[in-house]
């Protein structure tokens, strides 16, 4: 029955215990759901029910819901539970998700909070909060099952038995010599496939694929596409493991970082999303929109340096807009492909020589098709040739320039070590605006006699 029912569904049938207090209703209905469906039914919760409805959630279970929730939702869920039993759920919470957490704290809350909990749990959460944002050993866990060199495969999977509910993950096994280096990785099939007897440094694989606790976030999330990894050992300075990352982080990272590249492509600054309010999105625009203002200015400037030709040849104003709009398009395109392939692919000397020369190939190939289009098109409408030869080899002349510049001006940034996804849309459409315009006039200005 329950599977069937819809959040709303669920809500009312979760309220209607909370309100008779039937908790012996209440527990088997929580057992069958996600930590994203309990998440999602205690934010649909009126507010007068949240305490109840926390009152007779389990700890493990308070755990996961805190996992699923924003940072404001967090730090309310939190005050509602007191430091008492705030500290034994986050006891059970991820390492790498209590450090985020406790990150945005005040000293005073963090420093309380710590306090409370387990020592071992504690000390791992400070050792998280050591590294710096946004690398392996901020978002890594050490919630992971060891074992060494010397084990068999009888005791390895007795270990694995005894931390099954400690672990966060138990598709691989990373194996450690005497000084906790580590030296080999064993996966949950191999011990399948396994004689009981065998010793682990024969069915070990002693090619691990690791990270440095300083490895970008960015750089792990490559390492686990490449290689098509669960999760990863992240080591030391002197190759001591120290903690794993899972995929469900790496996940989190990719989106992460995917929004921000999205913000900066659409120049709109820090994260605006359906809860923010009208003057703070407005804040955040305004920078960006009123740089791209006064650029946009000079292209007011130069078609006002070509009144005359204006005045004389009226046609030329008709195209003037599909020729901005074709440029800003294509260079807009061609960073999107830049951008994305510089998260995904190492980039040398050579991959950017044969980037630009494929976008120089594209360049030319669409504006050959376009140019040859928009000149026919021009021709049939004023039955004057010039006018579409004009038309067309401006349209040819931009096409490439916009998407060079696409390509080129993220390229320089990445090789300056910046953002390249700061070169934004309207960013690259702006100048563009400017590259086109000059070029149509010019052109049109040397055929001005002919035209007329």
């Amino acid at each position: 029955m329950i599977k069937n029912m819809s959040h709303e569904e669920l809500s009312l049938q979760i309220i209607r215990t909370l309100t008779e207090n039937k908790k012996e209703e209440f527990d088997p209905i929580l057992e069958e759901l996600q930590p994203y469906d309990v998440a999602e039914i205690y934010k649909s919760l009126p507010e007068q029910h949240k305490p109840r409805f926390l009152l007779f959630l389990k700890f493990d279970v308070l755990a996961d819901l805190m996992e699923e929730l924003e940072k404001e939702e967090q730090l309310e869920l939190l005050n509602m539970l007191g430091i008492e039993k705030s500290s034994k759920v986050l006891n059970l919470m991820d390492n790498d998700d209590l450090a985020t957490l406790l990150h945005e704290l005040s000293p005073e809350k963090k420093d309380s909070l710590l306090s409370e909990m387990k020592i071992e749990e504690s000390n791992a959460v400070k050792d998280i909060m050591k590294y710096p944002p946004e690398t392996a050993g901020r978002i890594m866990t050490n919630r992971f099952v060891w074992i060494r060199t010397y084990f068999t495969v009888r005791e390895a999977v007795d270990k694995l038995k005894s931390f099954a509910e400690f672990a966060e993950s138990l598709n691989y096994l990373y194996v450690i010599n005497e000084e906790s280096k580590l030296v080999g990785v064993v996966s949950y099939r191999d011990l399948l496939l396994a004689e009981l007897h065998e010793k682990i440094s024969d069915i070990m694989y002693e090619r691990v694929i690791s990270v440095t606790v300083t490895t970008d976030q960015e750089d792990v999330a490559k390492t686990v596409e490449r290689y098509d990894f669960i999760s990863v050992p992240v080591v030391d300075e002197q190759d001591v493991l120290v903690g794993i990352i899972t995929v469900d982080d790496v996940i989190d990272v990719v989106i992460k970082e995917a929004n921000e590249d999205i913000e900066k492509l659409s120049a709109s600054g820090k994260a605006i999303d359906f809860e923010t309010k009208t003057l703070v999105a407005a804040a955040r625009r305004l920078p960006w929109l009123i740089l791209l203002l006064f650029i946009g200015l000079i292209s007011g400037r130069i078609i006002s340096s070509f009144e005359e030709t204006l005045q004389k040849v009226v046609a030329l104003a008709f195209f003037m807009p599909m020729i901005a709009g074709m440029t800003g398009n294509t260079g807009t395109q061609s960073l999107a492909v830049v951008v994305r392939g510089l998260i995904s692919h190492d980039i040398d000397k050579k991959v950017i020589i044969r980037l630009i020369l494929r976008e120089l190939g594209v360049g030319i190939s669409i504006g050959l098709t376009c140019s040859l289009l928009i000149a026919i098109i021009a021709y049939i409408w004023q039955g004057n040739l010039i006018l579409g030869f004009v038309v067309g080899c401006s349209l040819f002349f931009t096409l490439i320039i916009g998407t060079l510049a696409g390509t080129i001006i993220p390229l320089m940034l990445f090789r300056l070590r910046i953002d390249p996804a700061v070169a934004s849309g309207p960013l690259i459409t702006t100048l563009n605006d400017i590259f086109s315009l000059l070029t149509y006039f010019g052109i049109a200005t040397a055929f001005l006699t002919h035209l007329m």
